[in-house]
């Protein structure tokens, strides 16, 4: 116990950024009990040292990470519980999936100790989803995604500026374009940096190596983390690999399956068990009409990687630039918790209720015209008019 104590200390003492994630203002950390889901690198482990820092009694409460060697020995149940006669009342418990049977600890933990507040995080989303039945009466379940655009000022260059909702956008897009830019100057820069390597905040160890630490972040999540929460064979790891590379350097991609299948080296199923399996590990969006549901056999639209970072990555200075943009907007909107699907016309429709097409700043109204609703989100554009609105405002929604 001595040692996880000593092990917190050292990283609450060297938690010192200044910046905060958005999900970090919305959780209800007065909860019994909380789960933290989030794909590898958003800052799950950074969010919850930052939350205790700034609001907790360090003597009741103890981080913990179920990958140290600590539990390889000791039971997580039989530790909570010294950990609770010695007066803690806060427990955190980092990739949580690394240990066995964990989802029968936790409830053991939430059941046993009822004084206790118990937040677990991980980052196999598998692994988590596939617990949620199990947990559901005892955790509140909340989601962090990659930086969005706004979040990425804030880190870099300690840019401060609001969140602003979907409909506020759309109404009032010229005068919230003439707000922020009085703070920040040329926005178009900051998103270009951003599509390079806005997603994943540690981008701020070094953007020299950025790129190599995606590559080992895609390859952990394929060759570790898949693994781990299904059965997967080892040749089908490199073909997943493949199947990234090839969504990466396509125009927005509308999938023939068949194609496909033939060009990753495997069936029709299996690639469709592959696409399925991507998107629940949050490496890609498959993104479906409204009259399709998210299932294993369900033929996507159109694919997308999960944001602009795995493409600059994976398509080695190649993107093509209707896929980099398309992308942003995808991840930007997806990530405020908006329900988009794939429309008749146009690129993409949000909440059922409004269709966009994006593009450059020259796209025409044409593949919307007549549509209620209907806007385009345009890159190169500084400001908007009328129904056409810069690209880059729809990464302050989160």
């Amino acid at each position: 116990m001595e040692s996880l104590i000593n092990k917190f200390r050292r990283l609450i003492s060297g938690n010192s950024t200044p910046f905060r994630r958005s999900l970090s203002y919305k959780i209800n950390w007065d909860a019994r009990g909380i789960c933290i889901e989030g794909a590898r690198g958003t800052g799950k482990s950074t969010m919850m040292l930052q939350h205790i820092k700034m609001n907790l009694s360090l003597d009741q409460t103890l981080y913990v990470s179920l990958d140290d060697l600590y539990f390889r020995q000791n039971g997580l149940v039989e530790t909570a519980e010294k950990f609770y006669g010695h007066g803690g009342r806060y427990l955190f418990l980092d990739e949580v999936h690394k240990y066995d049977d964990w989802q029968t600890a936790v409830k053991n933990i939430y059941d046993f100790f009822p004084e206790m507040n118990l937040v677990v995080s991980g980052s196999s989303i598998l692994a988590l989803q596939q617990s949620r039945a199990d947990l559901s009466r005892r955790m509140l379940h909340y989601h962090l995604p990659e930086l969005s655009f706004r979040e990425f000022l804030s880190l870099k260059h300690s840019v401060n500026l609001p969140v602003y909702g979907l409909e506020t956008i759309l109404n009032d897009h010229s005068t919230i374009a003439d707000q922020i830019q009085k703070v920040l100057k040329f926005p178009l820069k900051f998103v270009k940096d951003y599509f390079n390597y806005g997603a994943y905040p540690f981008f701020i160890e070094g953007e020299a190596d950025y790129f190599m630490r995606i590559n080992q972040l895609i390859n952990v999540i394929i060759d570790y983390d898949l693994p781990e929460a299904k059965a997967i064979e080892v040749s089908t790891l490199a073909k997943l690999k493949k199947l990234l590379y090839i969504i990466s350097t396509s125009v927005p991609f509308k999938p023939n399956i068949t194609k496909l299948a033939e060009q990753v080296g495997t069936s029709r199923s299996r690639l469709l068990e592959m696409l399925y399996v991507l998107e629940q590990s949050q490496l890609i969006y498959n993104l479906r009409s409204s009259a399709h549901g998210i299932s294993l056999m369900n033929k996507p639209d159109k694919i997308f990687l999960h944001n602009n970072s795995l493409i600059a990555a994976l398509a080695e200075g190649k993107p093509e630039i209707g896929n980099v943009r398309e992308t942003f907007f995808l991840s930007q909107i997806e990530n405020s918790g908006a329900i988009v699907t794939y429309p008749k016309e146009g690129d993409f429709l949000v909440n059922g209720k409004y269709l966009f097409e994006v593009g450059g700043k020259n796209k025409s109204n044409d593949q919307i015209k007549g549509y209620e609703n209907a806007f385009i989100a345009a890159d190169d554009l500084e400001y908007g008019w009328d129904n056409k609105i810069p690209l880059w405002l729809f990464g302050f929604l989160y």
